[in-house]
């Protein structure tokens, strides 16, 4: 299998930066764009070639029954991921490990991080978790993010230029689309879900083989369907949060990430808002719709708040309607979090006047949801910007 590269979305990544205003931006994006990805592609390229090569055992790994979590963003899918991350039969991928696609990638920094920890007494450790609170920092209080915590699969695509990451970047959401992966050309969507399940393969390989691969990513909500394509014995478990926290939690994220790359136009990022609230109802809609036309795919409905309250009863029903037996192990571990369930708690505080949105549309475009899970009942009070602020 060889590397994948999203030329069409880089080009158009490429026109955009054309049309930055500010010199010095304009020629740092450059630098980036024509520089450091096609460079990084390439070393990716190379070793995702050899690993094949060098590592005969990856062609008999084979992917099973993998699980997807996906929701929308803000909903609890990070921590259903991180739950199910404490059972050891599952392999996921580590936020490191995402950067670095190949087999061959990641064997060499588990080698380096041995001769750290043996000879030079963790001096490389210290500096990294140095750069870590730099990098993450900003972003801590809206999701936690370190080297070596799980995060999204979709961050795996990066240096081929097809990630939702790219979102946080640039604020062009109008003209690059990362979200509806369901609605490309067949053989497109292919080439992207083949590649991604390749990166899988490496990552089970890594971890053992002999384990079932966890995926936890929003932006999945717009490629089910191809989901399902690739990995036809795949389960899915759906979480679904009152959208009045999700969407404006999903816009303050979006909105901390341009800002940390510099002043951004307020029209650019006002029209990407938009954007980004339309697929917000996309994102609630379409998993529902996809996964009715495919009865036969197993898959798990979490209502976050139930989730929250009682973790070990909800993950217990999960893995029922999933048909994976739980090992008293993972139950000791979901006892000990029911132990402190309602503690999950956010810094982050959402304001839907803060961004112009109307609770009456969310309301109207969502309304067989609200009244599913019967969010009226329960419908978080609507703070404006200043109160917020000050919360």
């Amino acid at each position: 299998m060889f590397f994948y590269f999203d030329f069409i979305t880089w080009f158009k990544l490429v026109r955009l930066v054309s049309q930055e205003k500010k010199a010095k931006r304009r020629r740092s994006a450059y630098r980036y764009l024509l520089l450091t990805i096609p460079l990084r592609a390439m070393g990716h390229a190379l070793c995702f070639f050899l690993d094949g090569i060098l590592f005969p055992g990856l062609w008999f790994t084979k992917v099973r029954n993998p699980v997807f979590i996906i929701g929308h963003a803000r909903s609890g899918t990070t921590l259903a991921h991180r739950l199910m991350c404490e059972d050891q039969r599952f392999s996921a991928f580590k936020y490191y490990e995402l950067l670095l696609p190949s087999l061959i990638e990641k064997k060499l920094v588990r080698l380096a991080a041995w001769v750290d920890r043996t000879i030079l007494g963790r001096s490389i450790e210290r500096r990294l978790q140095a750069w870590e609170d730099k990098k993450f920092g900003p972003m801590r209080h809206i999701h936690k993010m370190g080297l070596t915590i799980p995060e999204e699969d979709d961050l795996v695509l990066f240096s081929s230029c097809a990630s939702g990451f790219w979102a946080t970047r640039v604020p062009n959401m109008d003209d690059v689309d990362f979200f509806h992966i369901d609605q490309r050309p067949p053989a497109s969507r292919r080439r992207l879900m083949g590649f991604y399940r390749e990166c899988v393969r490496r990552q089970m390989y890594l971890n053992g083989g002999n384990v079932i691969h966890l995926s936890k990513n929003p932006v999945f909500c717009g490629r089910v369907e191809a989901v399902i394509e690739a990995f036809p014995d795949a389960r899915f478990v759906v979480l679904y949060r009152n959208p009045y926290e999700t969407i404006p939690s999903l816009l303050k994220l979006l909105h901390t990430g341009w800002k940390i790359q510099g002043e951004i136009d307020k029209q650019k990022a006002a029209r990407s808002s938009r954007v980004s609230v339309e697929i917000s109802y996309e994102s609630y809609l379409h998993p529902d719709e996809v996964l009715a036309r495919h009865p036969e795919v197993p898959r798990a409905i979490i209502d976050y708040r139930q989730l929250v309250a009682e973790p070990k009863a909800t993950m217990e029903r999960v893995y029922t309607e999933l048909g994976i037996p739980m090992t008293e192990q993972f139950r000791r571990v979901l006892e000990e979090e029911q132990n402190k369930s309602g503690r999950h708690e956010t810094a982050h505080r959402y304001s839907l006047e803060e961004f112009g949105l109307d609770d009456t549309e969310i309301r109207q475009r969502l309304a067989p949801l609200f009244e599913r899970f019967n969010w009226d009942a329960d419908m978080p009070e609507i703070k404006k910007p200043k109160e917020a602020a000050k919360a």
